[in-house]
């Protein structure tokens, strides 16, 4: 049994050792004798690796030196070169004395010049002039004698100088023109096409009677894909690229460059305005159309009314067509009934009158007070939405906040722009019913005190 797990155990190492254990030895001696092989075959490899290590330490030696006098090489380089940067630092800090020293006064009329190098490269990149002025050698200019300005090695001359003054000069001179001049623009469908566009100094660009704008990044001039909403301002636009030489004409010149005219298309319209109070907003503008048209049709109706009570006023003889002519009807009717009856009568008959008159007036109360209510629904709704948007994104962005507010506050204004006219129809209308009832119960009381006349003149 020992020799077995003997067995087992040098033949798994001699396989995991040696290609020799591909098979299992068959007996003990057989393994030994392979363990012995391998013990003569592993000390001859070892001999041999033992001599190439001696045969290549001579090399290695060689190495070695010739390393280390690479790097003594390298340290005195090294030194050498730290002791020419000084003294390149020195002549450097010298020089930089010696053209302070020249330069004197001019040194801050160069410092001036460089600044106001790169500003005006980047206000002719975005003047409106560039859209004219297609020829870019004058930004090229300007930026090469900025780059150069920006090093310490050159200096402009004074034609360069003289330039710059003069393209300044032109640039002030062209901002106060108003100039027609044909170009190519993108349309706002995305056509291209070749018009005459009025620029108006550096402030605005206009063609067609539409407003354009000018990209400094891609060179081109596009129609603005929305015009500002208020008519004047696009009426000033038309009048001002139909005028002629000479002819004078109002138009609003945007200062900022483009920033007022971007607020003024970014306004939203009437109905993008009713839009934002969403499904509130339409069922308060519903109210307020069916509010105006019922308080129409019972003015129309009223009046009509009126005009046929007052000429039963100088009719003695009564007329079903009017509720004064029944009520008369009614007492004519009955004329020899007793007092009582016939003030009975009177009365039931102008009930009778009463629902015709008053047709509305209760709907039209409800919907003023509704009206408001309902706008007080939908901004507290808003509010509710804004606050969640706020939870989810934070208060970083303040449009957020300020949109979605304004948009709550819609539904407040509709609701009180529906009430208000529908409180004053309400009104009209009420007073208009109120003054044929009166005329009814006048009337009424009138014939009974005839009545009452005639029989105490009879007694």
């Amino acid at each position: 049994m020992i020799k077995k797990v003997i067995l087992s155990a040098v033949a798994s190492i001699l396989v995991s050792a040696t290609a020799m254990a591909q098979q299992p030895a068959a007996t003990l001696d057989e393994l030994l004798q392979r363990v012995e092989q391998g013990r003569v075959t592993e000390s001859k490899e070892h001999k041999e690796r033992e001599a190439r290590f001696l045969g290549d330490k001579a090399g290695q030696d060689r190495l070695l030196r010739e390393a280390r006098n690479k790097r003594t090489e390298e340290e005195r380089r090294s030194e050498r070169l730290e002791n020419n940067f000084e003294q390149n630092e020195l002549k450097i800090n010298d020089l930089k004395g010696q053209l302070t020293t020249r330069l004197g006064s001019l040194k801050e009329l160069f410092g001036v010049l460089t600044q106001v190098s790169g500003d005006t490269v980047a206000q002719f990149q975005n003047s409106l002039t560039s859209a004219q002025f297609t020829d870019t050698s004058r930004i090229e200019f300007i930026t090469e004698l900025g780059t150069k300005m920006g090093t310490s090695s050159k200096l402009a001359s004074i034609e360069e100088i003289e330039r710059l003054w003069l393209e300044l000069m032109n640039e002030m001179r062209e901002s106060g023109k108003v100039v027609r001049f044909n170009r190519s623009v993108i349309m706002s469908n995305g056509d291209q096409r070749e018009i005459d566009l009025v620029r108006v100094g550096v402030f605005n660009l206009v063609g067609e009677g539409q407003y354009f704008q000018y990209s400094a990044d891609t060179g081109s001039v596009a129609e603005l894909p929305r015009q500002p909403q208020q008519s004047k301002f696009v009426d000033s636009a038309a009048a001002l690229y139909e005028a002629g030489p000479g002819d004078k004409v109002v138009f609003a010149v945007d200062p900022t460059r483009g920033q007022i005219l971007s607020l003024l298309m970014d306004t939203p319209t009437f109905r993008e305005q009713v839009d934002q109070g969403g499904t509130v907003g339409y069922v308060i503008v519903a109210l307020g159309i069916v509010s105006l048209l019922l308080a129409l049709s019972r003015l129309l109706a009223l009046s009509v009314m009126s005009a046929k009570v007052s000429s039963q006023l100088k009719n003695a003889e009564p007329n079903t067509n009017n509720p004064l002519g029944r009520v008369l009807k009614v007492a004519k009717d009955n004329e020899d009934t007793d007092r009582e009856t016939l003030e009975l009568k009177l009365s039931e008959a102008i009930f009778k009158e009463r629902p015709a008159l008053e047709s509305g007036l209760a709907f039209l109360k409800i919907i003023s007070v509704v009206a408001p209510l309902m706008g007080l629904l939908g901004t507290v709704t808003g509010m509710i939405n804004t606050f969640q948007a706020i939870t989810l994104f934070g208060t970083g962005d303040p449009k957020l906040m300020a949109g979605g507010i304004s948009q709550a506050l819609v539904t407040t204004v509709e609701g009180l722009v529906v009430a208000i006219p529908t409180v004053l129809l309400h009104t009209i209308v009420s007073g208009r019913s109120r003054k044929v009832m009166h005329i009814l119960q006048e009337q009424s009381a009138g014939i009974i005190a005839e009545r009452d006349e005639s029989g105490a003149s009879h007694s």
